[in-house]
């Protein structure tokens, strides 16, 4: 009986292969042995998704090129297809399953892994109920963790709701972005804006969250205001101590007539000490990564992009080092404290001798297995890497792999401890408050000691800072207080960076006033998932809808005329739509609901788009607006991209056309003149070509690379007839 398991990539397939007993290579496969399966087993893979949705074009003709008249596009059957490139190894992956009497499921565990999986078993047309499927389930990449998983694996059929699921996820985008996506972009086009504007299910919304916050800075107005404080002098020293409450007072009116009422005057008065309180606190350790919980803490220290961390951890877990990165809890189970605990000797190894990891009793800040659904916090393997090791890693490779290591270790170390200390101070009727915290013992913050690894983390609740050590006061204490009014002015909210625009992903819960929606976002963890999230912000960044400048995010004008054109359409918008869609896919995934009854809403809202967006944007006057802003930077950034006169039609400019320069004449005129971005292996720079076009030469130019000999060489490109050509000189 043949035994087939299917990885989902060939990194993922080499793990398994190095867990085995035995083994030899084929073209696209393996054939392993080892007493856990039995015998011997043909593992195979993917290059993650072999199988996509169609393009329009699969649906006929009429859909190869964008037309209005074509919309709305729903297929009465979605088909499905195999990339070229692909190909041959979906038909060595097809032989092998039509071969096989058992399938074992071997793919990343989770709803995008069981897309890919039975998405390749449907398009190889065997019949599965004819097959005994099976299901790998693991956290790690470690073979001890993959021998266990294999002994123990799971019935492959429960796990067909959640490809369900995913596939339901899948069309439902796939039928907004291709009927959305032109819809919009045909609609601009015909008010002379140029691009292709995309439409997605999660990048809206995440795009239109970036775009309140740029119109809610943008929007703002200082206002002063004032605060009082005083500085309050005793026999044993000086403190600065702050109205309590803390009151913001918009004008001196207000200002005076709370000092009249409370009987406070500026400058220097008698005071009272009231109140002294001293109390020893303890603060525990940060709570464990969850992938976007890691991804915010990463890019506050380091600036980093979500989507690199999500690739450095992805290439620690395939390094065997951390666990799956792909969670969004930060609990771990008993099984992952025992493990933990039982190797702490071996963690021990990259900790300075001073700090002493001690084993503990599991605590439910961070050990809870029913908060743990698909996979558990992102924690370090029982692997320990030496310092060798970790030096062949990448630079932000070590700082992920450090902060995870530090926060597990934390678990293992005492709590922070810390007096502190609360001085009430009476002038006149009005009370002051002072706070002062002294640390007693470091705990767990000595491990962080060295780096800002810790503040980094958004787990962080340190609280808010205090004086540090306050003067010995007694409660009746007479004091001379002088009191001022700190003059401020309020600020505008913060630029999105990565790191809290995946928060604000996560929490989105917070942008809804609809109960029920936000009940919802609470249980989905907001709009995407931690699988997607970082792709969405590349696929933004990449499109060219959001702008990062010193890692804080804003939106171009592209993007903003994106966002007032659906705008007009708030479910494209709004968190309530990706409730309502999140609720009813996991509907799908429960087997409440069909696919066929989800998908038919969708077109129905896909309707609606194509019926009313047209008439929204023709009359529209604040996205009018926007498009006469978007076409002075459209002409602009034109005027600025021409690099000098057409030397062949003399009427056009030459512009950047991506791969070559040419002429912006080619449409009216049917001007073809072009010259290239590459020239014998150097790359042709727009200040090049300005000169060539202005004066008909270059400067000396250095990296051309010869042809006959591969050495590189010096010299001035000339224009000749048109085409370049060396000039050597003498």
């Amino acid at each position: 009986m043949k035994t087939v398991i299917l990885a989902e990539k060939p990194s993922q397939a080499r793990a398994y292969v190095d867990a085995m007993t035995q083994s030899e290579r084929g073209d696209g496969f393996y054939t392993v042995t080892d007493p856990v399966l039995n015998g011997t087993a043909t593992i195979t893979y993917g290059f993650g998704h072999l199988v996509a949705l169609a393009d329009p074009s699969a649906y006929g003709e009429q859909y190869a090129k964008w037309d209005l008249a074509q919309l709305p596009l729903f297929p009465d059957q979605y088909q499905f297809v195999v990339p070229d490139d692909k190909k041959k190894q979906f038909n060595i992956v097809k032989r092998f399953l039509q071969e096989a009497a058992t399938i074992i499921i071997a793919t990343d565990s989770d709803r995008e892994g069981e897309n890919i999986a039975w998405s390749i078993m449907k398009q190889t047309g065997i019949d599965l109920k004819t097959k005994t499927l099976k299901r790998l389930w693991i956290n790690s990449l470690e073979k001890e963790a993959i021998l266990t998983g294999f002994a123990n694996l799971r019935d492959g059929w429960d796990y067909y709701p959640a490809f369900q699921e995913a596939q339901t996820r899948q069309i439902s985008d796939w039928l907004v972005g291709m009927n959305g996506s032109p819809l919009y972009t045909l609609l601009l086009r015909e008010k002379g804006i140029r691009g292709v504007y995309s439409i997605g299910r999660v990048q809206t919304p995440t795009l239109y969250l970036v775009y309140q916050r740029d119109l809610a800075i943008q929007n703002f107005k200082p206002t002063p205001y004032s605060e009082l404080k005083a500085t309050i002098t005793t026999n044993n020293g000086v403190f600065t101590a702050h109205l309590e409450p803390n009151t913001r007072f918009s004008d001196s009116q207000n200002l005076n007539q709370f000092m009249a009422e409370h009987q406070v005057m500026m400058g220097q008065q008698i005071a009272m000490i009231t109140d002294v309180q001293r109390q020893a606190k303890k603060t525990a350790s940060p709570r464990l990564f969850s992938l976007s919980g890691l991804q915010s803490a990463i890019n506050k220290q380091y600036h980093a992009s979500a989507s690199d961390v999500l690739k450095a951890v992805q290439t620690l877990y395939e390094a065997k080092l951390l666990t799956y990165p792909r969670t969004d809890t930060p609990y771990i189970t008993e099984q992952e404290f025992q493990y933990l605990s039982e190797n702490l000797s071996a963690y021990q190894s990259l900790l300075p001798p001073a700090i002493q990891l001690t084993p503990s009793e599991p605590k439910s800040r961070y050990v809870n297995g029913k908060k743990v659904q698909e996979h558990h916090a992102i924690i370090v393997t029982k692997t320990v890497p030496t310092t060798d090791k970790l030096a062949g890693f990448t630079q932000l490779e070590q700082q992920v792999y450090e902060l995870v290591f530090k926060t597990t270790m934390a678990m293992f170390l005492p709590d922070y401890e810390y007096e502190e200390t609360v001085i009430i101070t009476q002038v006149g009727q009005a009370l002051f408050k002072a706070t002062g915290r002294v640390p007693i013992k470091p705990g767990w913050k000595a491990l962080f000691a060295s780096d800002n690894a810790q503040q980094a983390s958004e787990h962080d609740e340190d609280d808010s800072q205090g004086n540090g050590v306050l003067p010995v006061v007694q409660t009746g204490q007479r004091v001379q207080a002088d009191v001022v009014a700190d003059q401020k002015m309020t600020k505008p909210p913060v630029p999105y960076t990565e790191g809290t625009l995946i928060t604000a992903m996560k929490t989105a819960g917070k942008t809804v006033t609809d109960e029920s929606s936000q009940e919802i976002l609470k249980e989905t963890e907001g709009i995407g998932t931690e699988a997607t999230r970082a792709n969405v912000l590349e696929t933004l960044k990449n499109r060219g809808y959001l702008l990062v400048e010193k890692n804080k995010l804003r939106v171009s004008t592209q993007g903003a005329t994106l966002c007032q054109a659906v705008a007009l359409q708030p479910l494209l918008t709004s968190a309530e739509m990706t409730a309502s869609w999140e609720k009813a896919l996991q509907e799908i995934g429960t087997e409440q609901r069909t696919q066929a009854n989800f998908l038919s809403q969708i077109q129905r809202f896909v309707q609606k788009l194509v019926d009313e967006v047209p008439g929204q944007l023709a009359t529209n006057q604040v996205f009018n607006q926007q498009i006469s802003t978007h076409k002075a930077a459209q002409a602009e950034a034109d005027a600025a991209s021409k690099l000098g006169q057409c030397p062949k039609c003399h009427v056009g400019q030459l512009v950047d056309r991506g791969k070559f320069y040419g002429c912006d004449n080619y449409k009216a005129g049917h001007c073809e003149f072009s010259l290239p971005k590459h020239w014998s292996g150097k790359s042709i720079t727009p200040t090049a070509i300005k000169s060539l076009l202005k004066t008909g030469r270059t400067n000396k130019l250095s990296g051309f690379i010869s042809k006959k000999t591969g050495n590189k060489f010096s010299a001035v490109l000339t224009l000749k007839d048109g085409k370049l050509a060396f000039d050597f000189g003498k």
